[in-house]
């Protein structure tokens, strides 16, 4: 399989809809997404997305990049740096790393350029 040295962008606008139908779908009902007050509360302030959800978005990069069972053979290593909030433009995308095969830097970036998910991904052996 040829490698791609970068990786297909998927991208999503975060509303408060997109939340409520994620939280639905996962059964994630935390109040951190959904209730104003309450989320106000907290040291994020207002309400902010899943972190799944922006994961999501990243394997969606990934599934535009390669072969599903491709996807199959990946091992994902990431962190989330800053929360997503409603209003986010999110992007994800990666690149692969020097000239090592089968290993990309990856992210989840907001509108104003700043990481919000950060990461690498690698190809297994089968």
């Amino acid at each position: 399989m040829q490698f791609p040295t970068t990786l297909h962008t998927a991208s999503i606008t975060v509303t408060q809809a997109t939340i409520a139908a994620y939280a639905e779908l996962t059964d994630d009902f935390n109040p951190i997404h959904l209730d104003a007050e309450f989320a106000a509360g907290t040291p994020m302030g207002r309400p902010i997305a899943h972190g799944t959800m922006s994961l999501c978005l990243l394997w969606q990069c990934l599934g535009n990049s390669f072969p599903a069972q491709a996807l199959q053979t990946m091992q994902l290593d990431i962190r989330f740096v800053k929360p997503v909030y409603i209003g986010d433009e999110l992007t994800a995308g990666g690149e692969a790393v020097g000239d090592a095969s089968g290993r990309w830097s990856v992210w989840v970036r907001g509108q104003d350029g700043t990481d919000r998910i950060v990461g690498l991904v690698s190809m297994l052996p089968r």
